[in-house]
């Protein structure tokens, strides 16, 4: 993957603010394997993350003036596809959902489940565990995310969120270390 050159692609966004729309274009042609990649990771579906990435630069078009900093285009679009995958997922699963979750976790036939209070235990774990993960920082949720939900490397993660092998292991030790602690305080 390349290296993006940042003080172009700012350029580029000023140009967008003046409504030049062959700009838009480049930014798109620089960007777009990126935020594809990242999509295709988090959603492990090719054309979910089509869908993802026309969601991403529609946004991106729509909302390109309310970026103060040029510099922070990259960025800034990685946080688009964050919260454009997210929904996703999270739409998704509402969908899949016709069911009432909490009765049908009981009816399961699984052993783990067939002790009443294990599951409610488990229940409240999960609770827990997602409320705490919700409350930490934005790049440290989401790593967390993508690193154990959705089961990518940290590698990857690095190259989709345009970050450092090194600043994602730190991200990631941060956020481990801080669920920890909440995770200790509640129970």
């Amino acid at each position: 993957m390349s290296q993006l050159d940042y003080s172009y692609i700012a350029d580029l966004v000023v140009a967008c603010w003046n409504d030049d729309s062959k700009a838009f274009a480049e930014l798109y042609a620089l960007t777009q394997d990126r935020v594809y990649n990242y999509c295709y990771h988090y959603l492990h579906d090719s054309y979910l993350a089509q869908d993802a990435v026309q969601d991403i630069y529609i946004t991106a078009l729509q909302n390109i003036r309310k970026l103060k900093d040029p510099s922070l285009f990259v960025a800034w679009l990685n946080q688009i596809s964050f919260h454009t995958c997210y929904d996703m997922t999270m739409k998704s699963k509402k969908d899949n959902e016709s069911y009432d979750s909490d009765v049908f976790d009981f009816l399961q036939d699984n052993h783990f489940y067939l002790n009443p209070e294990e599951a409610l235990d488990t229940k409240v774990n999960d609770e827990l565990l997602k409320a705490a993960i919700d409350s930490l920082c934005f790049n440290e949720k989401q790593i967390i995310v993508m690193h154990y939900m959705q089961s990518m490397k940290l590698k990857d993660i690095a190259n989709a969120m345009g970050l450092s092998l090194s600043t994602i292991k730190r991200h990631l030790s941060s956020a481990q270390k801080n669920l920890k602690k909440l995770l200790t305080a509640s129970s």
